[in-house]
């Protein structure tokens, strides 16, 4: 019996031979991965590369491939979003296990490791501006995982189950779902310099993250819901907004992904810091040399 051959409609080739969003070549693939949100942080990453590659830019997607102390290595930006996540992990998959030339999927399978460098707003009062975390379980009110067949195998149901009760969950909103991060690369990459926390990965900036500018929200309390929330001793410790979808996404793939924020407001004191470029790179620097 012959290979399914996966439809033009459903994966997208461009013209010279890339695919559709990212505008990357199966050849350009590197097995490790940095993911960031902004496009203009990729620059600040690859400027650490002892060799540049490829530079490839297509919409927010922008990509720069090369070597890190003979480590090959590429940093992408995904955009803001759960949305984006979807398109990028799926893209990237799609580079490494699809056959483009058949349209079919490879009979090798090959694992990417990706690591998320982002920024974040912390939700307990205990910690500080500055804080690395890493998103050890991300939460993910974005609804995304919850279209694709098997998002229970990867998920802990009984974590959903109990915040659901706990924070008063609105069922007008996508039902959240709970995925960690992978482990063999959370050893490798978290030092006793960074925290373990559970990250939420919010579907908006705003109202989904409790801010209130002049629209009221559907649940003023959310937020406070949430700090108080325990599960054993863990307990909720930042906002983001990607990490559970990448997390989820490459565990139904069989990829290594996990994402490390710095924390640059703390929404439960009130107070930010925009200025935080110089403690970027020192957290862009760690996560390179342990990547």
């Amino acid at each position: 019996m012959g290979k399914n051959i996966i439809e033009e409609s459903e994966m997208i080739i461009n013209d010279d031979g890339s695919i559709f969003h990212l505008h990357l070549c199966p050849e350009q693939l590197k097995d490790n991965i940095i993911v960031v949100g902004d496009p203009g942080r990729v620059n600040i990453i690859s400027s650490f590369f002892d060799k540049i590659e490829y530079e490839v830019t297509n919409r927010e997607f922008h990509t720069i491939g090369g070597v890190y102390k003979d480590k090959p290595i590429m940093c992408l930006s995904h955009g803001i979003g759960g949305d984006n996540i979807d398109i990028v992990v799926n893209e990237l998959d799609a580079l490494a296990n699809i056959d483009f030339s058949t349209r079919t999927i490879k009979d090798s399978f090959r694992q990417l490791n990706i690591i998320r460098i982002g920024t974040s707003g912390g939700l307990q009062p205990d910690i500080p501006i500055g804080s690395y975390v890493i998103a050890n379980k991300g939460i993910g009110f974005d609804g995304v995982l919850n279209f694709y067949a098997g998002r229970n195998n990867v998920c802990d149901l009984d974590f959903e189950a109990d915040f659901c009760k706990k924070v008063e969950w609105n069922e007008l909103w996508a039902k959240p779902y709970i995925v960690d991060a992978d482990q063999s690369l959370v050893s490798k990459i978290g030092r006793n310099d960074m925290i373990l926390g559970c990250t939420i990965s919010a579907n908006g900036f705003y109202g989904p993250q409790g801010r209130k500018l002049r629209l009221e929200l559907a649940d003023s309390e959310l937020n406070k819901k949430i700090e108080r929330f325990r599960y054993g001793n863990l307990k909720i410790t930042n906002y983001e907004m990607e990490s559970a979808a990448l997390q989820g996404l490459c565990k139904l793939l069989g990829h290594r992904a996990m994402t490390v924020c710095m924390i640059i407001a703390n929404r439960m004191a009130g107070n930010s810091s925009p200025n935080y470029k110089i403690a970027m790179k020192n957290l862009i620097k760690t996560v390179l040399e342990r990547i």
